[in-house]
């Protein structure tokens, strides 16, 4: 079934197509487009938005009806979650009418003594887009330093203010997003970019009485395929300065009451391994993944710190498994909280292990789930020795809970739970669990969330994708997927190889030369949904941002009938000339993730599956593309250069059962935003409503009310 053109569309003309007024005869590829500084550029992508505007005008109401209906479902007006610190407790509120938060504080023991300290909302009244990296606290709570992007090109500007009501001062400029203290109350650390923004280089940058004193460089990366990043262990005894690759790490650590320290190596890299730390008094606490595929957990006792090499020194706590993998470590005082995934449910666990002096367990459990599958997460816990965890719950049918549990008496209390109004109720959904067989016969995990009135019924669907660096699409509640639920429309997730949904071996089985396997994993997923009777064929639209966008083009290269829409966001299409631009921000750090091009295998292989170097003579169906023009993430010009080559080719395609109002292809470019799109929540909210309209129009349930 194809998708209809919305009520009163009339087609396009050649005079409102803006690929056939820009069009450049000797650059059939469009590559002029990367060159922002002409302005026939900005002028290229405003036609565009002007012909998306007049495509998207039948559908305006159904727009509003979508934004509002999304606002009458949800809390305006949010209550931040109170978290007590050494001195005060704060939390943040964010006003009905408001896009962002208002920061407060009062003194423990004294609720009465509340005082706000960071009127984000005051900040943003100033600029088109505001963006926090980062926030820290002095640890004795009298100072406040925050980094601030107002461009949405992921550069920074520091700033400090004495609490609670000094006046802001600008500390830098043109850094990069990261910031930590040390424990002396005076000194700060950041991190700056190389020319491809890249964090190469953390500084320190000493304070007395709110002023900066000259910034002292700390450690440079001169590899360009690592990045660097600041920690802290949760002892609040060493600073962790990481340099990482996709597959390799290396820590160094600085005593945090003595910043001025020359860095320590804990260990130095080793290709393809990782690594991460955690400290107790006396021991520090490695995941790594040294002949240990799925990771490993083990000690090291902190006076063989200075040994040669201390992996030798190094204690098993956790052995490896075949069927978990270890994906994080937090300790405390009494033990460690261990975050690990079972291979086989493609599920997260959190596990306790409280330890005695020898390190011995006594105690092993893993903290109960509300259900299968579900997202489970440890909150802030700023307290080494606390014995009440913070968690954070929800599932695809579940709003977010925070709660307390109790290690002492196992008992759970609700802190705050998402409220959700309207008519369409959490437990009015169902989500299931089924199973795809992809190319190679391996079992791919679906999860599809719907009403549970419908279910049984073939429906129309939304089938969502990421698949790449080993993220993770654990299972989360969507109050804007309840406009798209409540008009008759499922809800997928295809957790294909390249994300880290069944673990590590999940991860590597969809990257570098294994790439192939994530495409296919999505269509297996379509199939199945059509299959197993959940999902109407002829009515399945996808959905894919950043990578995502990657997954969906090439699956949609592969096999383009079946789906009858996509939507495409901020989407990673042009793969192949990006990874042989090393002068472009992450390039270079991305090898290991796709292929360096230098090399005529890997450059054969990305060529293969890179979508705007597969496209045919095979008509896409109807396709929105989303794109920012400060994104230096995925720049602008790659879904620019993806929506004229397909205009093109539908183009050549008229007359053979293509026309420009039954599949169209539209683009968006947001001029004030990044690669997370808009800032404020109102206009984000807007914008989905926007996606949701297309998605609805062609699942054919636009004329549907909630």
């Amino acid at each position: 079934m194809k998708a209809q053109p919305p009520r009163d569309q009339a087609p396009e003309t050649p005079a409102d197509d803006p690929v056939t007024r820009f069009r450049h005869a000797d650059d059939p590829a469009w590559h002029w487009l990367e060159n922002r500084d002409d302005p026939a550029v900005a002028d290229f992508l405003e036609a565009a938005n002007q012909a998306s505007r007049r495509w998207f005008a039948p559908l305006d109401d159904l727009v509003e009806r979508l934004y509002h209906g999304h606002l009458a479902r949800r809390e305006l007006a949010v209550h931040g979650l109170r978290t007590p610190l050494d001195h005060y407790t704060v939390w943040s509120e964010t006003a009905v009418d408001a896009d962002y938060p208002v920061w407060w504080r009062h003194p423990n023991g004294d609720p009465d003594g509340a005082e706000c300290f960071l009127d984000l909302q005051a900040r943003a009244s100033e600029h088109d887009f505001l963006e926090v990296g980062d926030m820290a606290l002095s640890p004795d709570e009298a100072w406040l330093a925050w980094t601030e992007d107002t461009r949405g090109d992921e550069t920074y500007t520091l700033y400090l203010k004495h609490l609670p009501g000094g006046e802001p001062g600008v500390l830098l400029e043109e850094i990069g997003p990261e910031i930590g203290w040390a424990e002396d109350n005076a000194t700060l650390l950041f991190t700056r970019y190389d020319a491809t923004q890249r964090p190469e280089s953390i500084w320190r940058l000493p304070l007395e009485a709110g002023r900066a004193g000259e910034p002292a460089l700390v450690l440079r990366e001169e590899d360009p395929e690592f990045w660097l990043g600041l920690g802290k262990t949760r002892s609040r005894e060493w600073l962790v300065l990481e340099s990482a690759s996709k597959d390799t790490s290396e820590s160094h650590l600085i005593p945090a009451r003595a910043p001025s320290t020359a860095p320590r190596c804990f260990r130095p890299r080793e290709s393809g391994v990782e690594y991460a730390l955690d400290h107790r008094p006396g021991h520090f606490y490695v995941l790594h993944n040294r002949e240990a595929t799925h990771f490993r957990l083990d000690v090291l006792a902190e006076p063989r710190l200075g040994e040669a090499d201390p992996a030798t020194a190094w204690q098993p706590l956790i052995a490896h498994r075949d069927d978990d993998t270890l994906e994080g470590v937090d300790a405390f005082d009494w033990g460690v909280v261990i975050t690990e995934r079972d291979h086989h449910e493609a599920q997260v666990h959190l596990r306790v292990l409280e330890l005695d002096p020898d390190h011995a367990i006594t105690r092993d459990e893993r903290l109960p789930l509300p259900e299968l599958p579900c997202s489970l997460a440890l909150g802030d816990a700023p307290h080494f020795d606390t014995r009440r965890l913070r968690l954070r719950e929800e599932s695809f049918t579940l709003p977010v809970s925070w709660l307390e549990h109790d290690l002492d008496s196992g008992q759970r209390r609700i802190l705050k739970q998402q409220p959700i109004h309207g008519d369409l109720r959490p437990e009015q959904l169902v989500c299931e669990r089924l199973w795809a067989t992809s190319h190679d016969g391996e079992r791919v995990p679906v999860s599809v969330v719907m009403r549970a009135d419908l279910a049984g019924h073939p429906l129309p669907t939304l089938l969502y994708g990421y698949g790449a660096y080993g993220e993770v699409l654990d299972p989360w509640f969507s109050v804007a997927r309840l406009e798209l639920l409540a008009r008759g429309a499922a809800f997928a997730v295809a957790h294909v190889r390249g994300g880290g949904d069944r673990g590590e071996p999940w991860y590597l089985a969809g990257k570098l030369e294994h790439k192939a396997n994530s495409f296919h994993d999505f269509l297996a997923a379509r199939d199945a949904l059509v299959e197993k009777g959940f999902s109407d064929g002829e009515r399945i639209a996808a959905y894919g941002a950043s990578a995502g966008g990657l997954l969906v083009s090439a699956s949609l290269n592969l096999a383009p009938g079946a789906f009858c829409a996509a939507v495409l966001d901020v989407p990673f299409v042009d793969v192949l000339r990006t990874m042989e631009n090393p002068d472009l921000p992450l390039t270079t750090a991305e090898y290991t993730e796709w292929g360096d091009p230098r090399e005529p295998e890997a450059r054969r292989r990305i060529g293969d599956y890179s979508p705007l170097d597969n496209l045919s003579a095979q008509p896409w169906p109807a396709v929105f593309l989303q794109g920012s023009w400060h994104d230096t993430r995925v720049p602008y010009w790659e879904p620019a250069k993806l929506y004229a080559r397909l205009k093109e080719l539908g183009r050549d395609q008229a007359g053979e059962d293509h026309t420009s109002t039954d599949r169209p292809i539209l683009l968006r470019t947001d001029m004030a935003a990044g690669h997370g799109g808009a800032s404020g929540r109102f206009k984000a909210w807007h914008d989905n409503a926007r996606q949701d309209a297309f998605i609805l129009w062609a699942l054919g349930l636009e004329g549907r009310d909630a």
